[in-house]
């Protein structure tokens, strides 16, 4: 069946679950996690993207975050794109690191917040990466650290989360922690790792008498909410598939972009498309490459057609790119 479109507005609330391909390990020592939550928290906070929970595990890992005005595929093709390329160069391996498609569950906050946030915080433990909740307080690739106040980075929105729990902080962290001892003997991966009504536990019983009597709950297998959230949500994304531009485009845009920058700094498109690297013709076709992809989100391929160079070249244009937010000197000196 062909995959439905991503299920995204400004404000969405979205339970992602990145794994590796083949099942394989995405984190082979904690230099590879500290990379992660580095990266992660210089793009949530360049895309003005809010994180409420995390958990990095072996070959997966779980994020709780609401989307904003960019976007939750920017948000994500920023984070792995740049991370796999990390990745591959630092262990010296070569193909795609993550499945093709990453999962992610449109949630109603209403509903779900405190489950999300207590099941993702649980997964160290469920997983055997930590074997109490002592152990758990301390481990540091996961976001219950975060709210205990052990660590606070900028980029995780803790207060959102406390507040959820309640009125002070005091209040909010006895509330929190007694919330997460009592949800750790409740298994809730069949209810939260998918969307729909017919696999909430929460919802289970309503929906099944109103289906009993007819009155039938909308459902979609991306998202996790009521029958009228569903309806809404999918309601907000015909309308926004409906403004969408085609592929062809966003290629007519980013030629016209190639055109603007190369009028803009006296460079030739046959210059540009030359392969050459001397004088600003590097730092040109870093910010076009940077615009073709992460704005008009065309692939590295057809990127690279666009600016007359190899894929691979456009992919260490994107790792010198990443490498540079990450020390923050991107567009400091271009």
């Amino acid at each position: 069946m062909p995959r439905g479109p991503r299920l995204d507005s400004p404000g969405t609330l979205h339970h992602v679950m990145i794994r590796g391909i083949n099942k394989c390990q995405i984190f082979n020592d904690d230099d590879d996690r500290l990379d992660f939550l580095r990266r992660m928290g210089f793009v949530a906070e360049d895309t003005s993207t809010f994180m409420y929970a995390f958990a990095l595990m072996g070959n997966h890992v779980h994020l709780l975050i609401k989307s904003s005005a960019a976007g939750l595929p920017t948000f994500m093709r920023r984070q792995l794109t740049g991370y796999a390329l990390y990745y591959n160069r630092r262990h010296d391996r070569v193909g795609h690191l993550f499945q093709n498609r990453y999962k992610s569950v449109v949630c109603e906050e209403e509903h779900y917040f405190r489950k999300l946030v207590a099941y993702i915080h649980l997964n160290p433990l469920r997983g055997g990466l930590v074997g109490s909740m002592d152990e758990l307080a301390s481990y540091p690739w996961c976001g219950h650290q975060v709210l205990l106040g052990r660590v606070k980075p900028r980029w995780f929105d803790r207060n959102y989360v406390l507040g959820v729990f309640g009125r002070t902080e005091r209040q909010a962290l006895r509330s929190y922690t007694a919330y997460m001892h009592d949800e750790q003997f409740h298994d809730r991966e069949d209810e939260l790792d998918g969307g729909g009504l017919q696999r909430s536990q929460l919802c289970w019983s309503e929906v099944s008498s109103r289906n009993v009597h007819g009155n039938h709950e909308m459902s979609d297998a991306r998202i996790l909410g009521s029958g009228e959230f569903v309806k809404n949500m999918l309601s907000q994304v015909e309308k926004r598939i409906a403004s969408q531009l085609h592929l062809d485009e966003r290629i007519e845009l980013a030629r016209l972009d190639i055109e603007s920058i190369c009028r803009e700094t006296g460079i030739s498109a046959s210059n540009l498309r030359s392969g050459g690297r001397y004088g600003a013709l590097s730092k040109v076709r870093m910010l076009l490459v940077d615009k073709l992809v992460n704005e008009r989100e065309l692939t590295l391929a057809e990127t690279a057609r666009q600016l007359g160079v190899s894929t691979s070249a456009v992919n260490q244009i994107m790792e010198k790119i990443n490498y540079m937010m990450k020390d923050g000197s991107w567009k400091a000196e271009l």
